[in-house]
C-alpha cells in the first residue's frame, strides 16, 4: 500500500487535534499540504478515514482504529531511534495508572525494581486512560482497576477494599466502617478518572445525588471542604492522603480487582521481569 510515516503522523495529529487547521499547526505544515497527505492515505488504503463537513471533523471507525495503531507505531519508532542514537541501556519502562498505582505496594515495588534492575528505571505516569495510553504505545505496562479489553495481556494482582471518603469533621469519620445506605442522604462526588465507583453501587431506588469532577485533586477538595463525600478503593488512601479527608471501610460494597496489563507482544524488553516482580510482591507481600 506504500503507506509512509508522514501519513501516520498526519492521521495521528488530525485525530489528536480535532481539526485539519490545528493538526497542520501542530505538524508545522500548511493546511492544504496536510489535506493532500490525508487524501493520499485514504486513496492508498481505499477507505475513508475522516468524515468532514463545513463545521465538524470526526474519525470514521476505520480511522479511529488506524489512529490508535498509528500512535503505537510512531511511539515505537521514536523509541527505537532514540535508543539507537544513544547507544546506551534501554529506555525507562513506562508504567501508567489513573489515580493510584498499586496502593501500599507501590513504594516497595519501585524500590525492589531499582535493586533488581538499576539499569532500567521505571517511569511512572498518571494518565486519565491508562489502557488507551498502553494501546497507543505511550506506556509499556498499565495498572488498571477495570478489566482490559481484547488485545492486551493481563494479570489479576489483588482485590482492594472499597472505602468511603468523608470530611474529617463528618459524623461518619469516627466509625470503623460504614454502609452504602449511610451515604444515601449525602451528595457523592465522583472522579472522572476513577471509573470503578459510580451511582450504580447503590440500588436504583436508593441512589444518592452524584456529581462529577475532572480529577483527583478536585475530588479531594470537594470532600475536604464538606461539599460531598466520596467512594474509592484502598489504593487511594495510600496514594492520596489528605489532612481534611478521612477514609472509612465500606462494608457492603464489592472489592475491586487491580490488574497489570501490557501489549500482547511486549515492546519493552524488561516487561516480563517487571510483571514477575509485581506478581511476586502482591501475592507474597514482600519483594
Amino acid at each position: 500500500m506504500n503507506v509512509e510515516v508522514r501519513h501516520l503522523r498526519a492521521l495521528a495529529a488530525i485525530g489528536d487535534e480535532g481539526t485539519i487547521t490545528d493538526a497542520a499547526i501542530a505538524l508545522r505544515v500548511s493546511q492544504p499540504a496536510l489535506s493532500r497527505t490525508l487524501e493520499q492515505l485514504e486513496s492508498r488504503l481505499g477507505t475513508r478515514l475522516v468524515e468532514r463537513t463545513t463545521r465538524s471533523l470526526a474519525l470514521t471507525p476505520a480511522g479511529q482504529r488506524l489512529w490508535e495503531h498509528a500512535h503505537r507505531i510512531l511511539n515505537q519508532l521514536d523509541d527505537a531511534l532514540a535508543e539507537a542514537a544513544a547507544e546506551s541501556a534501554p529506555r525507562p519502562l513506562r508504567a501508567a495508572f489513573a489515580w493510584a498505582m498499586l496502593g501500599r505496594h507501590t513504594v516497595p515495588l519501585l524500590r525492589a525494581w531499582r535493586e533488581l534492575r538499576p539499569d532500567v528505571p521505571v517511569q511512572i505516569r498518571r494518565v486519565d486512560d491508562p489502557e488507551a495510553a498502553l494501546r497507543r504505545g505511550e506506556a509499556d505496562v498499565a495498572f488498571l482497576r477495570t478489566s482490559p479489553s481484547a488485545g492486551l495481556g493481563c494479570l489479576a494482582l489483588m482485590r482492594e477494599r472499597r472505602l468511603a471518603a468523608v470530611p474529617d469533621h463528618h459524623p461518619l469519620a469516627g466509625r470503623d466502617a460504614v454502609r452504602l445506605a449511610d451515604l444515601t442522604g449525602e451528595p457523592v462526588v465522583l472522579c472522572a478518572t476513577a471509573a470503578t465507583s459510580g451511582a450504580e453501587l447503590w440500588p436504583e431506588e436508593a441512589r444518592p445525588h452524584v456529581f462529577q469532577v475532572p480529577g483527583v485533586d478536585e475530588w479531594l477538595t470537594a470532600i475536604a471542604t464538606g461539599e460531598a463525600v466520596g467512594v474509592t478503593t484502598e489504593g487511594t488512601s495510600h496514594s492520596h492522603p489528605h489532612p481534611g479527608v478521612h477514609y472509612v471501610a465500606l462494608a457492603d460494597a464489592d472489592p475491586v480487582t487491580v490488574h497489570l496489563a501490557w501489549p500482547d507482544t511486549p515492546v519493552h524488553p524488561a516487561t516480563n521481569a517487571f510483571r514477575e516482580l509485581v506478581q511476586r510482591l502482591t501475592t507474597q507481600g514482600t519483594p
